[in-house]
């Protein structure tokens, strides 16, 4: 069974229909009539046993790189379109067609926890743990830890705010739209 049919099936026994091929098309709950299903299907280069989605994550149509670790998404995380996450590299030292077959097997995880939300056009390189409840803007290229409650964007992506937490005490409200950083941007 693929991985996106263990997902689909996993998400139907918890009352969602996350990544299904049932009468939608494959489509989650909201989807437009005209959109393309195939928005919603992720990609996986790699070992799928290597990927692990917690059923009330939606991933779209990001694309999973599994060669050298895996992929670990938590709960509520959410990607814009056309996400990557990319734990495969190359022996950079090693030349011809032997640095085409020179991939570590291991030891470049990702993790993206819990309420995190990736934003389209976002490239994520291993190894990286992307913090909880944090965001990621619109074409960031994340190459390090982004910590929980961290707002990041830019190629490399750079901290742009902290996002208050819930149990914090009450201060101003936050704007999104407001202070120099602006926008993180839809996806």
């Amino acid at each position: 069974m693929s991985l996106v049919n263990r997902m689909a099936r996993a998400a139907r026994r918890r009352g969602l229909a996350l990544l299904s091929h049932d009468r939608s098309g494959g489509k989650p709950p909201g989807a437009r009539e005209t959109e393309d299903p195939a928005l919603f299907r992720p990609l996986i280069y790699g070992d799928p046993a290597r990927l692990h989605v917690a059923p009330t994550a939606i991933v779209n149509n990001a694309l999973f790189n599994l060669s050298s670790g895996d992929i670990a998404i938590g709960e509520y995380a959410f990607f814009g379109h056309n996400v990557s996450v990319l734990t495969g590299t190359h022996d950079w030292t090693k030349f011809g067609a032997e640095r085409q077959v020179a991939v570590p097997e291991s030891g470049r995880n990702v993790v993206i926890e819990e309420g995190a939300w990736l934003s389209s056009h976002v490239v994520v390189v291993a190894p990286c743990r992307i913090g909880a409840h944090s965001v990621v803007g619109v074409g960031s290229l994340v190459l390090g830890d982004v910590e929980p409650y961290t707002v990041v964007a830019g190629s490399p992506a750079k901290v742009l705010r902290q996002i208050p937490r819930p149990d914090a005490p009450a201060t101003s409200p936050a704007d999104p739209d407001s202070g120099s950083a602006g926008r993180v941007g839809a996806g």
